[in-house]
This record gives structure tokens, C-alpha cells and sequence, in this order.
């Protein structure tokens, strides 16, 4: 038995039934890394609030801090905002992390103060 079913990589293809299978177990991944992204946006989200608040500084440049304090550190953008939220809600930030943030954020207020 053969169905057709309309897929991103073979639009309106013929597909047997093991065929079928294997699209849907790559709609599964699929789908699963997108959960993963929407729940890693939404903490990015949340820290770039966090450094706002915390450097009052606007959320452009607290993204950017963010993402400064990741790549200086070499932690994934997702662990440092993780970090961060963690921080806000009363735990250590690790020290690098830390000492990178103190520095970024005073970089952008001085900017702002110039």
C-alpha cells in the first residue's frame, strides 16, 4: 500500500508505509528541537530582564552583554542566562561569568554616560 503525503523535502512524493515512518520519526526530531528552541529563547528572554534590571541598561544592550559574557567565556548563551536567572532569584553566578558580566555592564553604562 503506497500514500502520498506532502513533506518539506519530497513535496507530494509517493511514500510507502516505511517511508511514512521515517518522516514522521524526522518530524519528531524536528518538533523536539523546536521545543528545545522556544524554551531556550524564552530563559534568553528572562535574562535579558535580569540585566536590565540589574545594569539598568537598555534590553538591546543587555542582549549583547549577554551574549558579550558568553562568547568571552566560552559558555553556551543558553547556560549563561540560566546563570543569570538563577542569579536574580538568589544563588552564586559562577565566577567568570560573574566578573565578565560586572565588565560588560560597565562598559555599557559608560557608553551610556558619554
Amino acid at each position: 500500500m503506497a500514500f502520498f503525503a506532502i513533506s518539506r523535502s519530497r513535496p507530494l512524493t509517493l511514500l510507502s508505509s516505511t517511508d511514512l515512518v521515517a518522516e514522521n520519526e524526522r518530524l519528531e526530531v524536528e518538533r523536539a528541537q523546536l521545543e528545545q528552541a522556544l524554551r531556550s529563547h524564552a530563559i534568553v528572554d528572562q535574562a535579558i530582564g535580569a540585566v536590565v534590571v540589574l545594569g539598568q541598561i537598555p534590553p538591546e544592550e543587555a542582549w549583547r552583554a549577554l551574549r558579550d559574557v558568553s562568547q568571552r567565556t566560552n559558555i553556551k548563551l543558553r547556560t549563561v542566562a540560566e546563570h543569570v536567572m538563577a542569579f536574580a532569584q538568589g544563588t552564586d553566578l559562577p565566577e567568570p561569568e560573574r566578573i565578565e558580566l560586572q565588565r560588560t555592564i560597565s562598559r555599557y553604562t559608560a557608553w551610556k554616560q558619554t
